[in-house]
């Protein structure tokens, strides 16, 4: 059965920088990856690439970063107070999460530390890269 959209799909992957770094694999988790074809639960690069894939098919896929998390953007580096964070050491590097004025939360990753205020990138730590992924479907089930 060939996976189509809103299929339950399981699938062992492992995604990869162009320079060959492994940035997340389904073994680092213990488990398969888990989400229903063709939602939008995972990058669409990789939700329709599983499309048409059976169980037990593999498969090499190269996402440009549109087709996964988008491209880099200077507007989201911004400088926030750092009276806006709670007490404690703040590093470079550090992961911060950042609430919008609607109560979602964000990943923010700190660039600089200055004497009164950070500067904070809020853009997915993978924007803007090519993403290489090796995928195998596990399992398929349909509703």
């Amino acid at each position: 059965m060939e996976v189509q959209q809103n299929d339950h799909v399981t699938v062992e992957y492992e995604g990869k920088l162009d320079d060959g770094t492994i940035f997340d694999s389904s073994e680092k988790h213990g488990k398969p990856l888990e989400f229903k074809a063709g939602s939008g639960q995972v990058i669409k690069g990789f939700d329709s690439a599983i499309i048409g894939m059976k169980k037990g098919d593999e498969k090499n896929i190269k996402l440009e970063s549109d087709e996964a998390y988008g491209p880099r953007r200077d507007e989201l580096v911004t400088e926030i107070p750092k009276q806006k964070l709670p007490e404690g050491e703040v590093k470079e590097g550090m992961i911060l999460a950042v609430q919008s004025p609607d109560g979602q939360q964000f990943p923010a990753t700190v660039v600089k530390v200055h004497d009164d205020k950070l500067t904070i990138d809020l853009n997915p730590p993978l924007a803007g890269k090519r993403l290489h992924f090796k995928l195998k479907v596990v399992d398929v089930k349909r509703e």
